[in-house]
């Protein structure tokens, strides 16, 4: 009996540890082709062509700038508008609401961080759009500040969700215990449990502005796909990488210069990506050795 549950034992951490190997495999395996596919876009344009600004693959204009610059200003529009909100959300839920509306809003909010994308952006062409022409005075709807708002709303669920479970998760003798210092209920909410909760909120808002760069359809639909820059960006249309590769990769001919050139764009995105969870697991880290500190 020993010996067989020793075997089994054995059997659960070999499939553990090649399900974790496979992870690292798979991430390295998608990198690699990658690589391989957009590599040789750098031997087929100039360094000033990639840094043009302006991307016309037509007449062999590969200005990287204009994509690069849609999908920071809409990422950082969507970050804007979802994190204060978000945030304020999950604390309402986990510390204001009362237990009956908690049980409402909680499941609520879960339900719309499953909604497809695609709905969204539907949604966002139809009311969004001609929302913010007609309230701007606009000469179109589909603009950089639209694909904000819709990744924004796309954004807080996935923010409010996990930063709630991480103030849920906060003990409760750590309000006990201000409120028993003559803390008021807003004081112990702002100094003592949102920054108990600080390594899981960071992980909500990493989670969130990672969903927002990789996003395709819904910007696809209502940022007006003009590759551009403007200092007033916000108000025009846009366009961001991931909209690219989606409405270009299926008419380009394989080997092309322009295909690619569409596989660079896709490396540039993963090691943004890849920068993000960098920078998401460096403040994790420091989180928890501050906190780890303060217990010491």
């Amino acid at each position: 009996m020993a010996k067989r549950r020793k075997l089994f034992e054995t059997i659960i951490q070999f499939l553990i540890r090649a399900c974790g190997y496979s992870t690292v495999l798979f991430v390295a395996a998608i990198f690699i082709f990658l690589l391989q596919a957009g590599l040789p876009a750098l031997f087929e344009a100039s360094p000033a062509s990639l840094l043009g600004l302006r991307w016309y693959p037509i007449e062999s204009l590969y200005g990287l700038l204009p994509l690069l610059f849609g999908s920071l200003v809409v990422t950082i529009g969507a970050a804007v508008f979802s994190i204060p909100l978000g945030v304020a959300t999950a604390l309402f839920i986990a510390e204001v609401a009362p237990r009956w509306m908690r049980e409402v809003l909680k499941p609520f909010v879960e339900i719309l961080a499953g909604l497809p994308s695609v709905v969204l952006g539907f949604l966002g062409f139809l009311v969004l759009a001609p929302l913010i022409r007609t309230t701007l005075n606009l000469p179109t709807g589909l603009t950089a500040l639209t694909g904000s708002i819709l990744l924004a709303a796309m954004a807080l669920p996935t923010i409010v969700s996990v930063a709630e479970d991480a103030l849920d998760a906060v003990p409760k003798s750590y309000r006990d215990g201000a409120l028993a210092l003559g803390a008021t209920k807003w004081q112990t909410i702002w100094r003592v449990t949102l920054p108990a909760a600080r390594s899981g909120v960071l992980t909500a808002v990493m989670l969130g502005i990672g969903r927002a760069i990789g996003e395709t359809m819904a910007v696809m639909m209502v940022t007006g796909n003009a590759p551009q820059i403007r200092w007033d960006g916000l108000f025009f249309p846009a366009r961001t990488m991931t909209a690219t590769i989606a409405a270009e990769m299926g008419e380009v001919a394989g080997g092309s210069a322009h295909y690619h050139m569409l596989f660079l764009v896709a490396i540039l995105l993963f090691l943004i990506s890849f920068l993000v969870n960098i920078i998401a697991s460096s403040m994790l880290f420091r989180a928890k050795k501050r906190a780890e500190r303060m217990l010491s």
